[in-house]
């Protein structure tokens, strides 16, 4: 967060002293250019930040995460984001460590990973029913015995799959 703030200043110094730079040269342009070159530069580098967060961290994932759910959300605050929704948070799962369940199959252990903007990411470890459509976060006090009964927690049951369960759930 730091580091995108330092880098909206910068770009704001940036803009504002080249229009600063451009009015000792010319004297056409106006005294107010310089205080609005530096407040676009600095919107403008917020704006693109928050739109590019998305890209940024799905893309800094390794290759065997696969990005699932991203929600987008609008803002009062940001009334552009009614015409061009923002990315706001995302599920990752790691398709490198998906465990099955040695009497039941259909039965997927997988960490699952959450990223919001402006918070820290989240881990867990889901457990996936492909067969049944529902899964459950694997909590302390919960196990699931040989034939396949949760017990100490209640599965979440979909209507219909989201992309979280589909990668879970993907043959292959």
């Amino acid at each position: 967060m730091a580091l995108e703030l330092l880098g909206s200043f910068f770009v704001a110094l940036t803009l504002g002293l080249l229009v600063w730079a451009l009015r000792k040269r010319f004297a056409a342009v106006p005294g107010w250019a310089t205080p609005v070159a530096a407040g676009v530069g600095l919107i403008g580098t917020a704006i693109w930040m928050e739109y590019s967060w998305f890209d940024r961290v799905s893309g800094a994932l390794p290759a065997q995460f696969q990005v699932t759910n991203a929600e987008t959300t609008a803002s009062p605050l940001r009334p552009w984001t009614y015409v061009a929704p923002l990315v706001s948070r995302f599920t990752a799962l790691d398709g490198s460590k998906l465990g099955r369940h040695p009497e039941r199959s259909e039965l997927i252990v997988a960490p699952v990973f959450g990223f919001a903007r402006w918070e820290n990411p989240q881990s867990a470890l889901m457990v996936f029913d492909c067969a049944a459509g529902r899964r459950v976060p694997l909590t302390e006090g919960m196990a699931i015995d040989a034939s396949g009964t949760l017990t100490g927690a209640e599965w979440l049951v979909l209507e219909n799959p989201d992309g979280l369960q589909l990668a879970a759930c993907k043959e292959g």
